[in-house]
């Protein structure tokens, strides 16, 4: 799924359809006793995060989201029991958390049972202008799939005679972006099935839930003197003491607050590009590796930084059980790329892979355990902690091959930031860029070289790349 904002991913005027949980299940989950499965630590951090931004005084919305279509009439009953059934197959949508209070302040979950949970369906009226459809959009999904508050999620509809746009906004607690790709083919297939009286037989995922309660006791038992923990020190210590920033200007005001973002989004190479590139670095780890050898090389051009630091998100999916389930599955590794022992691509792959190898299995204890265990004071006044250049391959996805036909997009919501977040994602139709950054004529002159430099670079090496493996 190409990757953009609710204003660029071809909005269409129709009637406005929303589905949100209904005010009996709601109320419900008030009286609900705590659930002893404790959040991710990922979780915590983010909703410690958003607590600590508001109340700075800003509002800072950080929902991720969902849309495509469905050809012809859509029947609404049977796309509500779809979006239902949908919402029960995965436990970390009927799971939320409160402040407990007290010392420390905890943070406590409860969850729903299946059967408590139903969606209360509304008619929003019908819009001509898509522009204010876009921005209305924006607006519920900022103010309903609020990390701070329960339930956080929504669904809408654009109905129209001939197909209906779907939209879906999720605080970022419950979803990454496997979660999001995986939407449209579920969504359809469950609604075919309704349609058709033929429901189809999935298959049970496993539980974000339990996985955070796996994960939490795994990363508990680590202590401050574990090796991690030191890795860790020794990264942080050369970063300044900070998580690594993108190491070009942005043009950041250091008194200023934190500042307004852009969204960069296009495509970079097409497919041919894309798989030669591939070919090229596949010997040393693949497309994740090459964009990193390629990032460290363009970041020593524009900045001069002799290393380049950087934190490279993995997904935590480590049991096939986990595949197909709807949650935040991500870690992060540190590397370092002393790009003066570095100084071309070739080079680069090498240096990058090296790195990679060593740090991965970091990736695997949540960062916020290791901050705790630093003791380092790390109250977040960004959303977030550090920048990335992300890299997913997502053609194996179910039904990847149709988003273009679905107009199916990947929603981030691009608010306030002082960091660089990129992400690449491998498409049936190339490679798709998108990057939000701080609005200002220094990011965006510098970004702006970053990712055509990126391009060139790309090409260049699937010029002389051997023929790639369909």
């Amino acid at each position: 799924m190409r990757m953009t904002d609710i204003q660029r991913c071809e909005v269409r005027p129709g009637r406005l359809v929303e589905w949100t949980l209904s005010p009996a299940t709601v109320a419900t989950a008030k009286a609900l006793p705590e659930d002893t499965r404790p959040p991710a630590y990922i979780q915590e951090s983010h909703l410690r995060t958003a607590r600590s931004v508001r109340e700075d005084g800003l509002f800072v919305p950080t929902w991720l989201g969902a849309a495509f279509d469905i050809p012809g009439r859509v029947d609404l009953d049977a796309l509500g029991e779809a979006l239902r059934g949908w919402t029960l197959r995965h436990e970390t949508l009927r799971s939320g958390f409160r402040w407990a209070g007290g010392p420390g302040d905890s943070i406590r979950r409860f969850t729903l049972d299946a059967d408590a949970v139903a969606l209360h369906r509304e008619d929003a009226g019908e819009f001509t202008d898509p522009s204010a459809l876009a921005q209305h959009l924006q607006d519920r999904f900022d103010t309903t799939a609020d990390a701070l508050r329960w339930p956080n999620l929504i669904y809408t509809a654009v109905v129209r005679d001939d197909c209906t746009s779907v939209y879906m906004a999720f605080d970022h607690s419950n979803v990454d972006a496997f979660s999001i790709y995986r939407i449209p083919a579920e969504i359809h297939e469950l609604y075919t099935g309704h349609v058709t009286g033929r429901t189809p037989d999935q298959p049970p995922v496993s539980s974000y839930v339990d996985f955070c309660e796996a994960e939490r006791a795994d990363a508990d038992r680590i202590d401050a003197d574990h090796e991690i923990v030191a890795r860790w020190r020794t990264f942080i210590h050369r970063c300044d003491g900070r998580l690594p920033s993108f190491p070009i200007d942005l043009g950041l005001d250091p008194g200023g607050g934190l500042p307004t973002q852009k969204l960069m989004r296009e495509m970079l190479v097409d497919a041919d590009a894309a798989a030669a590139f591939e070919a090229y670095c596949r010997p040393h780890g693949g497309s994740l590796v090459g964009l990193l050898a390629a990032t460290a090389l363009i970041v020593h051009e524009i900045g001069g930084e002799p290393v380049y630091r950087t934190v490279v998100p993995f997904h935590t999916r480590a049991k096939s059980a986990y595949s197909d389930s709807v949650g935040w599955y991500v870690g992060g590794a540190p590397i370092e790329v002393p790009v003066a022992e570095a100084p071309d691509f070739p080079a680069a792959l090498k240096t990058v892979r090296a790195a990679l190898h060593a740090t991965r299995p970091l990736a695997r204890m949540p960062l916020a355990r290791v901050l705790r265990l630093l003791g380092a004071d790390f109250r977040p006044t960004s959303p977030d902690m550090y920048s990335i250049v992300s890299f997913a391959d997502a053609r194996g996805i179910p039904d990847s091959e149709l988003w273009t036909e679905r107009n199916a997009y990947g929603l981030i919501r691009v608010s306030y930031g002082d960091q660089v977040c990129a992400w690449v994602t491998r498409l049936h139709e190339g490679l798709w860029f998108a990057a939000r950054y701080p609005d200002t004529d220094v990011a965006h002159k510098n970004l702006r070289l970053y990712t055509d430099r990126l391009r060139d670079i790309i090409v260049s090496v699937a010029d002389h790349a051997p023929a790639p493996r369909r």
